[in-house]
């Protein structure tokens, strides 16, 4: 089973701006510039500007279990 993403999409930490890509390459910058996500339905991608990720943006994507 694999999952199949439902929204795809993240909360900056630092601006507070909620950016969701909701089609391949679709590429999102939060309004401050510190995070961005991209890859729409896809693929998850995300950009920050060091490790751990989890200083710098919450994770909102939503899956589901896709049998095929």
């Amino acid at each position: 089973m694999t999952k199949k993403i439902l929204r795809n999409a993240i909360k900056c930490k630092h601006c507070a701006e909620i950016i969701e890509s909701k089609s391949t390459h679709d590429f999102r910058r939060c309004s401050c510039g510190k995070v961005f996500v991209d890859g729409g339905f896809a693929y998850l991608r995300r950009g920050f500007p060091e490790q751990p990720a989890e200083n710098h943006f919450e994770e909102l994507s939503k899956y589901e279990e896709d049998e095929g």
